[in-house]
């Protein structure tokens, strides 16, 4: 795992999407499963359901002084308006996921370094879009080494109804299996 001192990530969506929840389960892999320091913080719109959210994780081998993410290397966006919102704030070389039938880019942000999957229509298959956040972790695992994929399986499973844990848990392995086609295509063809 790259030991970086700090890593940045902001997931962002709308209320109901289980953006905060994706954020916690980063963290709590970061620091109960993979022993790094981590931090969340959350925001959202006055709106419970259906209103801004985001979730804002740091990760690092060391000490965290500053709890907020100002400039994130990775951003997650999953709705339109949290792409709309955030996007200008992605660190210059940093990553950029989304999920593919929620959220639009503009041309002018093709350049970045990107990645997008369908996770809201994958968790549909599943059986519920609620796990489409689970999706999105899958595939942020594949992408992008912030923690061990194990570290992340068990924090799912520590986070989730005992009932839903099983699917939560396919959901991450479609994702991640989803991710992992991609960088592997993305080796053979490089640009």
């Amino acid at each position: 795992m790259p030991d970086k001192k700090e890593r940045h990530i902001v997931i962002s969506g709308f209320g109901g999407q289980g953006i905060i929840l994706a954020g916690d389960i980063l963290g709590k892999a970061a620091t109960l499963y993979a022993h790094r320091h981590a931090t969340m913080t959350q925001n959202y719109g006055p709106e419970a359901r259906g209103g801004s959210c985001a979730s804002q994780v740091i990760i690092s081998g060391e000490e965290i002084l500053f709890p907020y993410v100002a400039e994130p290397e990775i951003l997650v966006c999953m709705s339109q308006e949290a792409y709309t919102k955030n996007i200008k704030t992605l660190r210059p070389g940093g990553t950029f996921l989304w999920d593919t039938d929620l959220v639009h880019m503009r041309k002018a942000d093709m350049h970045l370094k990107a990645f997008n999957i369908p996770a809201t229509r994958f968790a549909e298959e599943l059986g519920t879009k609620m796990m489409a956040n689970i999706v999105m972790l899958g595939f942020l695992s594949a992408v992008e080494a912030l923690v061990p994929a194990e570290a992340l399986k068990k924090a799912i499973a520590d986070s989730v109804p005992a009932q839903t844990k099983d699917k939560n848990l396919h959901a991450f392995s479609k994702g991640r299996e989803y991710g992992a086609a991609i960088v592997k295509e993305q080796a053979g063809h490089p640009d």
